[in-house]
């Protein structure tokens, strides 16, 4: 499998697409993200394909949300 790199032209619309993906494995697995990450953390979920994308994404998603919250709160 070939990963693809794509770019943003701001953390925001980053995040954007991010939430966007994790809208879809949510309906698809019927799972909020944060319960899914948990499980899967913890091993309680197998490693197919599709988990191990939903958990990277996932992470990212926290990972750019943290960014943004700190230049928020750096700039108010």
């Amino acid at each position: 499998m070939r990963k693809q790199r794509i770019e943003y032209d701001s953390p925001v619309d980053a995040l954007v697409a991010i939430a966007k993906r994790l809208s879809i494995f949510e309906t698809r697995y019927r799972m909020a993200s944060e319960e899914f990450f948990d499980k899967f953390s913890k091993g309680q979920s197998e490693d197919s394909e599709d988990f191990v994308e939903w958990a990277n994404d996932y992470q990212h998603y926290v990972a750019i949300r943290r960014e943004i919250e700190v230049h928020v709160q750096h700039v108010a």
